[in-house]
C-alpha cells in the first residue's frame, strides 16, 4: 500500500516538473514561435482568358508572357524558407480585378506584385514600375486607363466598382486613400525592382511612376505593378517571348523581392538595436535630463509618421480615425502625415502605440535634427 502511494507521488512530482519545464519553454521561446509566421507574397499575372492584354510581335499575348514569368518567379520564391506564395491565377483564366485584390486580402498578404507587358504604336522600349497614385499627368492616366478598362469585360462591373469609370480622370482620383498608408513601402519595393530590371537586363529605365490602377487600389498591403517591357518593340518583344528572356526577367524580379524582404528584416533588427542602445545608454547618456527614466535629446524632434501619399488630406481628426493634431508636410511632390512632436523618446513610443491602436499598423518613429531628417538609430549612436 505504502509502495503504491510512493510510486503515485513520484509520478505526480514528475508530471509537475514536466509541466513547469514545458511552461518555461513556452515562455522563453514565445518570441521564436511568433517569428514563425510566413511572409506571404501574392503574384498576379496580368489579364488572362478572354482578356489577352496587349499583342506584340508574332502575335505574342501579354497574358501568356505575364503568366510564364509569374510562375517562374513563384517557383524561385517558394524555395526560400519562411516565404509563402499565393497566385491570383496559375492558368489561362479570366480573373476580375476585384477578385485579384480579394485573393490578396483574404491571404493576409505582406506583398502584392502584378506583372504585365507594355505596348506602343512606336518602337518604345524599357521597363517601368508603378505604384498607386493620382498624379495629374495625362500620360500616366492613359496607362492606368488601358489597364483598368478590363473591368468592362467583367460581369456586373457597375455594381462591383460602384460607378467607377475607367475613362474618367475624376474616378481615378478617388482610388488612393486606402493605399496611402502603404505608399512608402510600395515605392521602396518598386525602386528595388526597377533598378534590378534596368541593371540586370540592360533595359531603358522608364522610372517608378504613380497612377490610379484599380488592381492596386483593391489591396491592403504594399503593392506594385511591373511593366516588364514592350511587346511591340522588335528586340524587346522577341526577348520577352523567349524562354531565355522570361527566365532572366523572373530571376531579376524574384531576386529583388527577396532583397526587399531582407531590407524589412534589417529594419526590424535596426529597431531592436535602437531599443538595446537605449537601454545601454540610459545610465550614462549626457542627453538625458534629470532622471534615467526619461530619454530626452537636445536638438532632436521625434514624430510618428502614420501615412504618406500624393493626396492633400485635411488634417481633421475624422480623416485619421480620431487622432488629433496631425501635421501635414509636403516632401518632393507628396505629403507626409505626422503625429506628435517631442524630444523625449519614451514619450514618442507612447504616441507610436496610440497610432497603432487606431489602426495605423505600419506607423513608425522618425527623427529630425535641427529640422533635418536623420535615422533614429543615429540619434542613439550620437548619444
Amino acid at each position: 500500500m505504502n509502495s503504491q502511494l510512493l510510486i503515485k507521488n513520484k509520478m505526480t512530482i514528475k508530471h509537475c516538473i514536466f509541466l513547469v519545464l514545458f511552461m518555461a519553454f513556452l515562455f522563453n521561446n514565445q518570441s521564436i514561435i511568433a517569428q514563425k509566421k510566413e511572409f506571404i507574397v501574392v503574384l498576379d499575372a496580368g489579364h488572362g482568358g478572354k482578356d489577352p492584354g496587349k499583342i506584340g510581335q508574332n502575335h505574342a499575348k501579354e497574358k501568356d508572357i505575364a503568366l510564364k514569368i509569374v510562375l517562374q518567379v513563384g517557383e524561385i520564391l517558394e524555395k526560400e524558407k519562411g516565404i509563402s506564395v499565393v497566385y491570383t491565377r496559375k492558368t489561362d483564366v479570366f480573373v476580375d480585378l476585384w477578385e485579384r485584390g480579394r485573393i490578396a486580402n483574404k491571404a493576409d498578404a505582406d506583398l502584392f506584385v502584378s506583372i504585365h507587358c507594355n505596348a506602343h504604336n512606336s518602337q518604345a522600349s524599357g521597363a517601368e514600375t508603378w505604384v498607386l497614385g493620382t498624379h495629374a499627368n495625362r500620360q500616366n492616366f492613359e496607362v492606368a486607363k488601358a489597364e483598368n478598362s478590363v473591368i468592362l469585360l467583367e460581369d456586373n462591373y457597375e455594381m462591383k466598382y460602384k460607378g467607377f469609370d475607367p475613362h474618367s480622370p475624376n474616378s481615378v482620383i478617388g482610388l488612393t486613400l486606402m493605399q496611402e498608408e502603404y505608399l512608402d513601402q510600395s515605392i521602396q519595393l518598386a525602386s528595388i525592382i526597377q533598378e534590378g530590371l534596368t541593371n540586370n537586363l540592360n533595359l531603358l529605365d522608364r522610372g517608378v511612376k504613380q497612377a490610379g490602377f484599380v488592381v492596386l487600389y483593391q489591396t491592403y498591403m504594399p503593392s506594385v505593378l511591373i511593366e516588364t517591357g514592350f511587346l511591340t518593340n522588335n528586340e524587346e518583344g522577341a526577348y520577352l517571348n523567349s524562354e531565355k528572356g522570361q527566365g532572366k526577367y523572373s530571376n531579376s524580379i524574384s531576386s529583388d523581392i527577396l532583397k526587399y524582404i531582407q531590407q524589412l528584416a534589417l529594419n526590424t533588427v535596426g529597431n531592436t538595436n535602437v531599443a538595446k542602445s537605449e537601454t545601454n545608454t540610459r545610465t550614462n547618456s549626457t542627453a538625458s535630463t534629470t532622471n534615467n527614466t526619461s530619454h530626452v535629446f537636445n536638438n532632436i524632434e521625434f514624430k510618428v509618421q502614420i501615412a504618406s501619399g500624393s493626396n492633400k488630406i485635411e488634417t481633421k481628426s475624422y480623416n485619421f480615425n480620431g487622432l488629433r493634431n496631425i501635421e501635414r508636410v509636403k516632401v518632393d511632390g507628396s505629403y507626409k502625415y505626422y503625429l506628435g512632436s517631442t524630444s523625449d523618446y519614451n514619450e514618442i513610443k507612447k504616441i507610436h502605440e496610440l497610432a497603432k491602436s487606431k489602426g495605423y499598423s505600419t506607423a513608425f518613429i522618425v527623427a529630425f535634427e535641427n529640422g533635418k531628417r536623420i535615422s533614429v538609430e543615429d540619434v542613439f549612436k550620437k548619444s
